[in-house]
């Protein structure tokens, strides 16, 4: 399977569900998950409506990106339920795509047939050229298509990946940490822009990141998790474009750092 961009396989033990296109809605019941006697996830309940912008944070190894993984289908759960469903409430099997914090850019493509390769094989040359052309104008490289990835600044590079997840329009897509290598300045750009696809083009979106300032510019609603638990599920209750630096949103973060250094329980 490719670490690059994928859809979500069927478990074992599902049943099929027909593909859809659009946001989907997350419903997660009871779900563990453990490697040996470590039990990395406890019993996560999760509700994310289609659309919405989730943040996942929490210190290291209290199971985000396991979770992020299971969400991917790139690890199988140890019990409990994860359910897809579309706009009309029906169980379905969502376009998801994942950005890492790497970009894994094909060095020996250019910039244009490395977002080609979020399209799969089989598709047309009018339509990759007219859907690639399209998506590297969303991130603001357009002039960049012809190039070589070796000639691009590290969050040009990373700008490629979001590309090439973006491509297919998914209805879900995850972010693993997408911004941890870059520069602070960079790493500000990279959320603006970030804030503005998923506002044009409405997937689902969950982000995983150890950066609490991140997670409230970004997210709808920020998760904590603790030992493989949610401690604290916080609603950010402020319109996108966010400002940095306002104070509103640092009381937000002053919280959720508490909750992760334990200062308080959820």
């Amino acid at each position: 399977m490719s670490a690059i961009a994928m859809d979500r396989p069927t478990a074992k033990g599902e049943h099929l569900v027909p593909p859809v296109s659009g946001a989907a809605a997350i419903h997660i019941k009871g779900l563990e998950k453990s490697f040996g006697n470590n039990r990395v996830l406890r019993g996560i309940d999760l509700d994310i409506p289609a659309g919405q912008f989730v943040a996942v944070i929490g210190k290291s190894g209290c199971g985000k990106s396991t979770l992020l993984r299971i969400l991917m289908g790139l690890e199988e759960p140890s019990a409990g339920h994860l359910r897809f469903e579309a706009a009309d409430g029906n169980e379905a099997q969502p376009n998801t795509r994942i950005v890492f914090q790497e970009p894994r850019l094909l060095p020996w493509f250019s910039v244009a047939d490395n977002v080609a390769v979020g399209l799969g094989e089989g598709v047309p040359p009018e339509v990759l050229r007219k859907e690639t052309v399209s998506v590297l104008s969303e991130v603001q490289l357009a002039e960049k298509g012809e190039e070589w990835p070796a000639s691009l600044s590290g969050g040009q590079k990373q700008r490629v990946a979001l590309a090439r997840a973006l491509v297919s329009k998914p209805g879900i897509l995850a972010l693993d940490e997408p911004l941890g290598a870059l520069d602070a300045l960079t790493r500000i750009s990279m959320q603006e822009l970030l804030t503005r696809v998923w506002r044009e083009l409405g997937f689902t979106a969950v982000l995983v990141t150890h950066d609490v300032s991140e997670a409230v510019h970004l997210a709808d609603r920020v998760v904590v998790l603790d030992e493989g638990r949610i401690m604290l599920d916080l609603a950010i209750p402020y319109p996108h474009p966010r400002r940095h630096g306002n104070p509103a949103l640092a009381e937000l973060e002053g919280q959720l750092l508490a909750a992760i250094l334990g200062d308080i329980r959820g």
